[in-house]
């Protein structure tokens, strides 16, 4: 499973003309789902994400939470994150899980981030979107957690 974190101080999906979620400061995630990811996984990253300390502390330095300063989360599927673009020019999406996989494991990540006590807002799984992200900082992060793979 692999996470693209950006910091932000708002975002919001449109689909269709209509916003379907917003959210102020806090985090968009841009998740991808992999062949091969479990329940462990989904869980592993929505801890790593809430507890990832990206955010100012009175000294400056990034030492504090999402749960520390009250941010909300954003989080839109993103089957793209596993395109390979090694060979010719045409992205393969091999890698990543088939729609009837991936979307389970969506809302087990979103639940899982919820669970902590995180406000979630969510995109549409599948749908085209028109996603806006006004960044913070910026701060951009991948986390990435594979099947079977340690802490």
């Amino acid at each position: 499973m692999r996470a693209v974190y950006q910091r932000v101080t708002k975002a919001s999906v449109t689909i269709d003309g209509e916003e379907v979620s917003r959210i102020g400061p806090g985090a968009v995630i841009l998740l991808g789902v992999r062949s091969g990811d479990t329940l462990a996984e989904a869980h592993w990253l929505a801890r790593k994400v809430v507890d990832l300390r990206t955010f100012a502390g009175a000294d400056g330095k990034m030492n504090k939470s999402l749960l520390d300063v009250g941010g909300a989360l954003l989080v839109v599927s993103q089957f793209t994150l596993y395109g390979d673009c090694r060979k010719g020019r045409r992205p393969s999406y091999i890698r990543a899980a088939p729609p009837a996989v991936a979307e389970p494991l969506y809302e087990a990540f979103v639940e899982a981030c919820r669970g902590q006590g995180v406000e979630v807002g969510v995109g549409r799984f599948g749908a085209m979107m028109r996603i806006e992200i006004q960044n913070d900082g910026p701060v951009t992060l991948i986390l990435e957690k594979e099947a079977n793979a340690g802490n």
